[in-house]
């Protein structure tokens, strides 16, 4: 097998300068890409509870530092699922407990799953078994070291973010939501003691410290039935098939379902094929990048459970193609939804590259807190169906369908070429499609991809209800874009919306050829940080 080493450096990017300061502690250490992933997600779980948290799921993506692809990474499934090549996924996306039960929630009314302060729609969070789990295979610091940067802060305190404010405020209201009950202005302290002694347990005794801790009695307590100690002591990470597709002469990868990565990857399939102009800056652009994005995601409600396949077939993709007009939108519509979600990205000076992705669904989640560690609940639930029978209805053990969708580029050759993600909810495939268009269509820099203006297909008034149909289909364009009066006279409704977290937080770090690499923080994240060593 042909390997590629990398000059000894490496780099992590994330949201907030205090992760990204942390995951490259870790690589100065001697850590991988691996350690420096964990202890960023650590901070972040700690200083970003509006995005993430132990509290909500995860996802990742890994690239081992090797230059091929090996045997059952080309087209045909492993009989050994993220081991088989260099480039791996991780499923730590938690699963309904024991006590769910659909007919209740319908007999009361509910025709889709409560969107906040209802322990139906929380999942057993698989935060921190993804963490374990990537660290047995990757990892080469001790856990308790790549934690402790996460418990100074939460014992310590941090500044609150400018981004945390309006749901620090709400947050604050609900019971064990007392951390946040001093924040008032970006910068004032925020400490989260019960936090502190959570990570501290996880650095102590593992999975035990948390879901069969102080956190897990918590969590039975307030679940008043909805989870058993089983549901706990079940492990919620596994490692999966990743998919891929070929586009623009590289591999672009993501996570398969419960994951909508396949809508990342369907509509770079649709685009490949499609004559697209010379400059993104042309309306024809943005016109056949939506319109391949929202024939590959109009029938997701339909087809978006765990145990879907064959989702991403040539001839799909060849099918959906064939369906674009480049003079004329289509008439079909895509569920689509704000989100609140933090992605980060590392890579370490073996090569080694990963694609992480982590969130609590809405905000603060639920809105409803474990009750002894004030650890927000992410609401993932709501993903679920109520439809009687449905592939993706709420029932005990089974995993929500999923908007995170992490991505992940090889060359040819099979060696890393990028890492790269974004939150934004269901707009997370369409920020993508664009970012990594950019970046391999065109030749744009990080920098460039990153902070360009952006186009997505407006959720309506759909808040967070992830698979409610929206009303008429608008393209919200970006202030800043240049595609607007383009866009109308093809027919398309469109709408200016203001530069910032609407349209996500992307992170890319993209190794060059001679193994230099560049990477790129999203200015919309307003603290977020690219840090090298």
């Amino acid at each position: 097998m042909h390997t590629t080493r990398y000059a000894p450096n490496g780099m992590v990017s994330s949201v907030d300068h205090l992760a990204s300061s942390a995951g490259v502690a870790a690589l100065e250490r001697g850590g991988s890409a691996a350690d420096a992933a964990i202890a960023a997600n650590a901070v972040l779980a700690v200083t970003a509870p509006h995005m993430c948290g132990l509290g909500g799921d995860l996802f990742a993506l890994i690239h081992d530092g090797s230059g091929s692809v090996g045997p059952g990474q080309e087209g045909a499934l492993s009989a050994d699922p993220g081991q088989a090549g260099p480039v791996s996924a991780l499923n730590a996306s938690g699963r309904a407990g024991s006590g769910a039960d659909p007919d209740r929630l319908r007999a009361e009314g509910h025709r889709r799953m409560p969107h906040q302060h209802d322990i139906r729609s929380v999942p057993v969070p698989g935060c921190v078994d993804g963490w374990l789990a990537l660290h047995a295979r990757h990892g080469r610091l001790p856990l308790a070291d790549l934690l402790a940067p996460a418990i100074r802060l939460a014992r310590d305190g941090f500044p609150a973010s400018p981004l945390m404010l309006a749901g620090a405020r709400v947050a604050s209201q609900s019971p064990g939501g007392g951390d946040f009950a001093a924040v008032r202005t970006a910068g004032d302290r925020v400490s989260r003691p019960g936090v502190a002694r959570t990570l501290e347990a996880i650095a102590a005794s593992g999975r035990e410290g948390f879901y069969g801790g102080e956190f897990g009695a918590g969590l039975l307590e307030v679940g008043g039935g909805e989870y058993t100690e089983s549901d706990l002591s079940s492990p919620l990470a596994d490692w999966v098939e990743p998919l891929k597709v070929r586009a623009f002469g590289h591999d672009v990868w993501s996570v398969p379902p419960n994951s909508q990565g396949y809508l990342l990857l369907m509509s770079l399939g649709i685009v490949e094929g499609l004559s697209l102009p010379v400059s993104p800056g042309h309306a024809a652009w943005a016109h056949l990048l939506a319109e391949a994005a929202r024939i590959a995601g109009h029938d997701r409600l339909d087809v978006l459970h765990e145990s879907a396949k064959d989702l991403l077939t040539s001839g799909e993709i060849a099918r959906r193609r064939s369906r674009i007009d480049p003079a004329a939108p289509l008439s079909v519509r895509t569920p689509s939804a704000d989100g609140d979600t933090t992605y980060l990205c590392a890579v370490d000076g073996d090569g080694m590259g990963v694609s992480l992705i982590q969130s609590n669904a809405a905000g603060f989640g639920s809105l409803l807190f474990e009750p002894r560690t004030g650890i927000n609940l992410h609401n993932r639930g709501i993903g679920f169906s109520l439809t009687p029978g449905h592939p993706a209805e709420y029932a005990p053990g089974r995993r929500p369908p999923h908007t995170l969708a992490p991505a992940l580029i090889t060359r040819p050759d099979g060696s890393l070429r990028s890492v790269v993600g974004t939150m934004g909810g269901d707009a997370q495939p369409q920020i993508l499609l664009q970012v990594i268009t950019r970046l391999l269509k065109y030749g744009e820099t990080p920098g460039q991809a990153v902070a360009a203006p952006r186009w997505r297909l407006s959720p309506g008034d759909t808040g967070f209800d992830t698979w409610a149909a929206p009303a008429d289909p608008v393209i919200d364009l970006e202030e800043g874009a240049t595609w607007a009066d383009g866009l109308s006279a093809l027919g398309h409704a469109v709408s200016t919306r203001p530069y910032g977290s609407l349209f996500g937080h992307a992170h890319v770090i993209d190794v060059r050829p001679d193994g230099m690499l560049a990477g790129a923080a999203d200015p919309r994240a307003l603290i977020g940080a690219a840090l090298g060593r």
